[in-house]
């Protein structure tokens, strides 16, 4: 059985033939989906019989285990399952004018970072393009602004999923209209998938995270850079920067007495200073956040902001990174399954009740 964001046009529109239905029944159930952005239940336009019946060949894939929201700042997290059992979350940010999803390419990760919730959980498996896709669609629908941006931050590795991740690439550019430019991957420095990425046409956002600016520190935070270390991974960064013109962000976790010293803001200003890719570096300095797992602490804000001025005086751009959702678990390396995420902490509100049985959320 094939799941509803997994089919692609040319199998609804056999099916639908098969089925005796005029042709322009599958353009109109492909324009409800993906354009409209509707659950398939919901698409008016198309007889309620055969909602029923497309519904039950192309069932959805995730269920909600629970779902909460911030108070602080209103951004939400979903806990789904698949088909399977495996557990995946999926983060939805709101501002005044715009919302962005975070969305998980696996369940779990297998990279190991040592601060990361995610990777010290373990991995279980790749998602399918249509769970990607999924979870956007349904994160959308809680959404009162329109997605614009979606992140491949949340559970996992995307360069580990490539052919999945990109195919779910295509279809939220080429299905549901987002610019490729507001598409983001993020990657530990996955160096064949970054080759990867420049031999594409479209010029997504490539966000490299480093962590660490010499290849002693890394390889203890990040266990990836044994096998593709700092040289590799900024020069895979910077052919994909040239091709597609487009500048990379390189994610920097601050963790206080391990990263955040003025020792390493020289080095990685030494690093990037004159980093050869299109418009320059840019670094986002991310105050760690907390997790069950690690014992680090975020880096003191004068430290973060030393190393930001640091950065900015060699002529790289730098921001600090407001992290938003951390009271539920929300915020960078902080995702991980587990079937117990409702929990009732302060700051944690369950969400909204679902509308229905069939649209959660």
């Amino acid at each position: 059985m094939t799941a509803r964001y997994d089919a692609e046009p040319g199998m609804l529109a056999q099916l639908l033939a098969s089925w005796g239905e005029p042709r322009f029944r599958a353009r109109q159930v492909w324009d409800a989906l993906y354009r409209q952005r509707r659950p398939l239940e919901d698409a008016t336009d198309v007889p309620s019989a055969l909602r029923e019946r497309l519904a039950a060949v192309f069932p959805v894939s995730l269920q909600p285990v629970s779902d909460q929201r911030d108070r602080a700042d209103g951004t939400r997290k979903w806990l789904w399952t698949g088909t399977d059992g495996a557990q995946l979350e999926t983060v939805l940010m709101s501002y005044a004018k715009r919302a962005t999803v975070c969305v998980s390419s696996q369940a779990g990760c297998a990279m190991g970072c040592t601060f990361c919730a995610t990777g010290q959980a373990g991995f279980e498996r790749h998602l399918t393009a249509g769970e990607i896709i999924e979870q956007v669609l349904r994160a959308g629908r809680a959404s009162e602004q329109r997605i614009s941006n979606v992140v491949y931050m949340g559970m996992g590795e995307p360069l580990a999923n490539f052919d999945e991740v990109w195919r779910s690439v295509e279809r939220l550019h080429g299905d549901l209209g987002i610019s490729a430019r507001h598409l983001t991957i993020s990657t530990v420095g996955v160096v064949p998938g970054i080759r990867r990425l420049a031999e594409t046409d479209l010029p997504v956002t490539l966000a490299v995270s480093l962590h660490a600016a010499d290849d002693g520190l890394r390889d203890r935070l990040v266990p990836l850079n044994a096998r593709y270390p700092l040289a590799e991974v900024l020069d895979a960064a910077c052919d994909y920067s040239l091709t597609h013109g487009r500048r990379v962000t390189f994610e920097y976790a601050c963790i206080a007495d391990v990263n955040d010293g003025p020792d390493q803001a020289e080095r990685l200003a030494g690093l990037l200073g004159d980093f050869p890719g299109a418009g320059g570096a840019h670094v986002n300095l991310i105050p760690l956040n907390p997790t069950a797992s690690y014992t680090g602490h975020k880096a003191a804000p004068e430290r973060v902001q030393h190393f930001a001025d640091v950065l900015m005086r060699a002529g790289i751009q730098a921001t600090v990174r407001k992290n938003r959702g951390t009271a539920i678990d929300a915020a960078c390396g902080q995702l991980r399954s587990r079937s117990d995420a409702a929990g009732a902490r302060d700051g944690v509100a369950p969400a909204d009740p679902p509308t229905s049985d069939r649209m959660s959320p």
